[in-house]
């Protein structure tokens, strides 16, 4: 039998024995169980701070927690018995791609199942537009899990520039990109995402960024971004990110921090150093990362002069991420007989080169594609800094094992097996961590107080599953996740878990505190 007591099942009993008891003294009437509170009991409690595990009772009532510590449960209350098991506050999530799967499917099975209950949408400069009716349509539909939003400069940009939007903004368009950003941050966002690699963002310049990020340090938000380039001219593209951050006087969050070509491999170190010296200077900089070393994205990414139909630019973009075979097509509509094959095998399939192979898929629409072009070693490196967290840059149906696999990764790869962080460690980096940058105060850490998005997780069996040949496959080693005090995902010990069908997920909003412009 599972340790875990389902809470169904006890009230069940309670209500069979609570109608009537034989005595001698005839019938005689029971407490109904207390509807108002629960307790977590014996679960070895991780709370966020990065401090030592401790044995703990937890106690729910309504969204929140109300007491945490060695208390003896009420006689009338539910109790869920976590001996063994860590009790840690829900993951959140500063960087995912569920914008359009939390609509479609609200259940977000690939999200809870990791111990997400938090997430961040509008990342890499792409955002839902307006952030008002996004925002209102999951208040009036919510979802398993909170979302928070970040307005996207590239939507703002073509908003403003159309289709003519390969050249630097002239001042009244960056005038007008500002007035939306505001617009934005008036309806809820976060803060401002750039993707400065990908083709809207990448014509940007520099002072077109500082401006829109001053609206975004007014409203006391923050400026994330996917950094001009993350390959060869990383720490270019690094010193532009803090440059801005510097600028405008806004926090800044470097996304998915990577090395992602042969050439910068092996010097994360010096990308540490970079921002070490910002934050040495009283620069408010963080960043996240992914547990995987394979990034996923448009394949014409892969030639950043973007020369697509020139062979010596497509060969050397081949050669920059260690050669065709470490690039795979997982989405094609026009080839869906690519999906999941690498360039170099579909090229020695057909007879061709892959330099010829690349130009004809991009003649074609292009493809999605996950590259495997970063090494364990700077991974590492980033992720033992304590001012970068976990983050997926996933989402719900994303063809890259990160979305469904990113956090129960960390604790079963990095944490149990490699012995990277320490356990707390890894869960602080899910939890305070990206709270304190989202400026959720009360979310992040088990405490008194605090809303009661909660994970317990087995650290002895959990990991990812998904694969690059199978990215959907659920983790496993979550037993139980609940979002504002309301179970949204449930498995037992040796068994697949599944949703509970609840969708307690809320809009969240960070608090304003403008400045004069």
């Amino acid at each position: 039998m599972s340790r875990v007591l389902t809470m169904r099942k006890r009230r069940w009993v309670r209500i069979l024995l609570a109608g009537v008891l034989v005595s001698g003294a005839g019938l005689v009437s029971l407490p109904a169980p207390n509807p108002d509170s629960w307790v977590i009991q014996g679960a070895l409690v991780a709370d966020g701070t990065g401090s030592p595990l401790r044995a703990a009772n937890v106690r729910i009532a309504g969204d929140s927690i109300v007491e945490v510590g060695n208390f003896v449960p009420k006689e009338d209350e539910e109790t869920v018995h976590a001996e063994g098991w860590v009790l840690a506050p829900g993951f959140i999530d500063i960087h995912n791609h569920s914008t359009e799967g939390l609509l479609v499917e609200p259940l977000a099975a690939s999200q809870i199942s990791q111990g997400i209950t938090t997430l961040v949408v509008g990342a890499d400069g792409s955002s839902p537009w307006p952030v008002q009716d996004y925002l209102e349509r999951l208040q009036r539909s919510p979802a398993a899990v909170n979302v928070m939003v970040l307005a996207g400069h590239a939507t703002v940009r073509e908003l403003v520039m159309g289709r003519d939007y390969r050249r630097a903004a002239r001042q009244e368009e960056i005038a007008r990109m500002e007035q939306l950003v505001e617009q934005a941050m008036q309806e809820g966002a976060a803060g401002l995402s750039s993707g400065l690699e990908y083709e809207v963002g990448s014509y940007a310049a520099t002072e077109e960024l500082i401006a829109l990020a001053r609206v975004v340090a007014r409203y006391g938000g923050f400026y994330m971004t996917h950094i001009r380039d993350e390959a060869d001219r990383v720490f270019e593209a690094l010193a532009e990110a803090l440059a801005i951050g510097a600028a405008a006087q806004v926090p800044v969050q470097i996304s998915h921090i990577k090395l992602g070509t042969v050439g910068v491999w092996g010097q994360a170190a010096r990308a540490v150093e970079l921002i070490e010296q910002a934050r040495q200077r009283g620069a408010d900089v963080t960043a996240d990362s992914y547990p995987y070393d394979a990034w996923s994205s448009t394949i014409t990414v892969l030639v950043p002069n973007r020369r697509h139909d020139h062979a010596p630019s497509v060969a050397k973009g081949l050669a920059d991420v260690g050669g065709a075979q470490n690039v795979m097509i997982v989405r094609m509509a026009r080839r869906p007989e690519y999906e999941f094959r690498t360039l170099a095998e579909i090229a020695e399939a057909r007879g061709i080169s892959p330099v010829e192979l690349y130009m004809e898929i991009v003649r074609e629409g292009g493809a999605s594609v996950v590259c495997r072009s970063m090494v364990e070693e700077d991974i590492r490196t980033f992720y033992q800094q304590p001012w970068v967290m976990v983050a997926s840059d996933g989402g719900i149906g994303l063809r890259h094992p990160r979305s469904a696999g990113s956090f129960p990764r960390v604790l079963g790869r990095y944490v149990r097996e490699l012995g990277w962080l320490s356990l707390e460690e890894a869960v602080r980096k899910m939890t305070s961590l990206p709270a304190a940058r989202l400026k959720l105060a009360d979310r992040g850490q088990i405490r008194a107080g605090g809303k009661a998005d909660l994970v317990l997780f087995d650290p002895a069996t959990i990991q990812d599953r998904s694969t690059f040949y199978d990215p959907l496959r659920l983790s496993e080693g979550v037993l139980r996740v609940w979002v504002n005090g309301v179970e949204v995902w449930r498995a037992e010990r040796g068994a697949a878990g599944a949703a509970t069908g609840a969708r307690p997920g809320r809009v969240l909003t960070p608090p304003r505190s403008t400045r004069p412009g």
